[in-house]
């Protein structure tokens, strides 16, 4: 038995490609991605005031309100992380750097093995959309500061 109900469920589920949009149609194809007001990124590990010891660490990355997706996907409400280190924030409307002090994490990696030479280093989480520019608002974590001996 057919019922007529199902076909307008799947189309409410499985939208006409071209009709569903990661921005509101008010918004630039360009602007940075939207966020929601309670996203929160921050670190699992290492935590504010760690002391690691030999240079190589894991850095255990979270995120709540939000999911965690590839660069270049375009799903609302995701994004991917960059760890910014020894650095304050980059321009909030431009692609986040990518070089020793923005670390990129495009693939959606939660989690990282990062190696740093002896000292204090202060470190930060940012998530960046599709094309790696923060969003709006940014989700950005606390800085915290670690010493590696």
């Amino acid at each position: 038995m057919r019922h007529p109900f199902v076909p307008v469920l799947l189309l409410a589920v499985f939208p006409h490609p071209g009709t569903a949009s990661a921005q509101p149609a008010n918004v630039p194809a360009n602007a940075p991605a939207a966020a929601p007001a309670n996203a929160q990124v921050y670190f699992i590990w290492p935590h504010d005031g760690s002391v690691i010891d030999g240079g190589k660490f894991w850095v255990r990355m979270g995120l709540r309100n939000m999911g965690i997706a590839p660069k270049g996907t375009a799903v609302p409400n995701t994004g991917h992380h960059h760890l910014l280190i020894d650095t304050g924030l980059p321009p909030m409307t431009e692609p986040i750097p990518n070089d020793r002090n923005h670390l990129h994490f495009g693939a959606g990696e939660t989690e990282a093995r990062v190696e740093l030479p002896p000292g204090t280093h202060t470190l930060q989480l940012l998530l960046g959309d599709k094309d790696h520019v923060p969003h709006r608002p940014p989700v950005v974590s606390k800085p915290i500061t670690i010493t590696v001996r």
